[in-house]
């Protein structure tokens, strides 16, 4: 018997998800058992709902080489397949934080853009470089980077091949926040924790609410489908409990 290599671990403490890419060997290449494990952690967390948040990190010295070079030069039965991985992030009805401690590589751009919020370590740099191995980018790739960097700044790093450092990153709107090497995994637990103290339905409801008002043209329907969401979170017990301890926190001083 073969046994498939773990290339994808996630553990689950305190409602906070940890996904990590694991397979070193191969650079978190997007290889089938990597989008696979992938996909799978995804639903494993959609299905107990013991989480709150989720946090994808990676292990080595590249957090994602991107497209796998085994496979690279041979046009695949399914084209869709490599991208299940990101789909099932982008997918997660609950809160993603990305912790990016290295350089991000080719398609391997597209974990970020699968990511609610990122933060990024000063060593990492992004890096899409689909045009270099002459290959057109997919999976939705370049409508997610627009969301991020506009317009010109889609053009500059898919077409000019202009790479970007976390600071430069940070600045275009690519990631959230930048951070010294040391403090990443510090900032990323903190944040994390922010949301895991939250009520869990109302962070799933506010986060179906983002997903939708996305599509949105007319601020009043905006508006309108925000009140709806406001109303439904004013009759949870999770308000009053949350008011009452306001309220006996300026008692106290």
């Amino acid at each position: 018997m073969v046994t498939e290599r773990q290339a994808v671990t996630l553990t689950v403490e305190e409602q906070i998800a940890w996904i990590t890419l694991a397979d070193v060997e191969r650079r978190n290449s997007l290889n089938p058992a990597l989008v696979g494990q992938l996909a799978e952690a995804c639903a494993e967390i959609t299905r107990a709902r013991e989480a709150s948040v989720v946090v994808l990190r990676a292990e080595g010295p590249v957090f994602s080489a991107g497209g796998d070079l085994g496979s690279l030069g041979v046009p695949a039965d399914d084209p869709t397949a490599v991208y299940r991985g990101f789909e099932a992030l982008a997918g997660l009805p609950i809160p993603v934080l990305a912790a990016v401690h290295a350089p991000v590589i080719g398609a391997g751009v597209s974990f970020v853009l699968a990511c609610d919020v990122v933060v990024a370590a000063r060593s990492a740099t992004f890096d899409p470089r689909f045009l270099d191995v002459a290959i057109h980018p997919g999976g939705g790739h370049m409508w997610r980077l627009e969301q991020r960097v506009g317009r010109q700044g889609v053009a500059a790093m898919v077409l000019f091949g202009d790479v970007l450092t976390a600071e430069e990153a940070e600045l275009r709107g690519l990631v959230w926040r930048s951070v010294e090497d040391d403090e990443l995994l510090d900032v990323v637990r903190r944040m994390a924790a922010r949301v895991a103290g939250r009520s869990p339905e109302l962070v799933r409801r506010t986060k179906a609410t983002m997903r939708l008002s996305r599509a949105l043209t007319d601020p009043a329907m905006a508006a309108d489908i925000e009140r709806i969401g406001q109303d439904w979170s004013a009759r949870q017990p999770a308000h009053a409990e949350a008011v009452a301890r306001l309220r006996d926190r300026i008692r106290r001083r």
